[in-house]
């Protein structure tokens, strides 16, 4: 994984063709279970990086060890391109495969990615969804205190706050 790791750091897209052409295996994942394609998305990878190595055998429905999806991962890191393309190849916005429940929108809510949510919304995300611990898409925006998401929600700012966020 360390070859993978260098090579996405930096972005060599030609570095990365030449690797896939020499045999390179897209399914290697690191400590943490991420398959190469997420460690292009933590790195920052141009689309056109991102779209080499999934057409080249990437599983854009991968996810770690502990449920973290591709999705969740172009969502974590803003990547609105990445989003976009993953629900036009059918991506459910509302499925989860996080051991904790923890929704797309919950993640654009809490990183407050305005676009992504936006995004979501229009594709039938359910902000009234809830994770193990019965947060909401809204609690999570309002802990992180996200107003530019709470205004895309169904918020009412007299509501009580739940409180019982993980620490």
């Amino acid at each position: 994984m360390n070859k993978w790791l260098e090579l996405l750091k930096s972005d060599d897209y030609l570095g990365i063709k030449k690797y896939i052409k020499s045999g390179a295996d897209l399914q290697e994942t690191n400590e943490a279970g991420e398959s190469v394609l997420a460690c292009a998305l933590r790195a920052g990878c141009s689309m056109e990086t991102l779209m080499m190595l999934i057409e080249s055998g990437a599983d854009i429905f991968d996810f770690d060890d502990e449920g973290v999806s591709i999705f969740d991962m172009a969502i974590t890191y803003d990547n609105i391109h990445m989003v976009s393309y993953l629900i036009e190849q059918g991506i459910d916005v509302n499925k989860t495969t996080r051991k904790s429940g923890f929704t797309a929108l919950m993640a654009a809510a809490c990183y407050g990615r305005v676009e992504i949510a936006k995004m979501l919304l229009e594709q039938g995300a359910d902000q009234h969804a809830k994770d193990s611990k019965g947060f909401t898409a809204i609690d999570f925006a309002r802990k992180m205190n996200k107003k530019s998401v709470l205004e895309l929600l169904d918020y009412d700012p007299n509501a009580p706050k739940n409180t019982n966020y993980a620490r």
